[in-house]
């Protein structure tokens, strides 16, 4: 097995949080976070959604669909 090598943003975070082991403040990063990347998504399917590319009826035949299997297959 290959060692790991972290990105530059894994270096970052690992950096940050070596200051303070706290679970509350690992809880406090991790909303932070979920809530950025939330906004990202949110803003990437309005724009999807503006272009024509996402409707309802893309959205209703997606709602059953296994992308993990899909993604094991390739």
């Amino acid at each position: 097995m290959e060692p790991a090598i972290l990105t530059p943003t894994q270096q970052h975070l690992l950096k940050l949080f070596s200051f303070n082991n706290s679970e509350s403040y690992a809880r406090e990063i991790q909303t932070i976070l979920t809530q950025y990347f939330q906004s990202r998504l949110d803003a990437e399917a309005d724009k999807l959604w503006d272009e024509g590319v996402l409707n309802q009826e893309k959205l209703d035949s997606m709602r059953y669909e296994d992308f993990h299997a899909k993604k094991a297959q390739q």
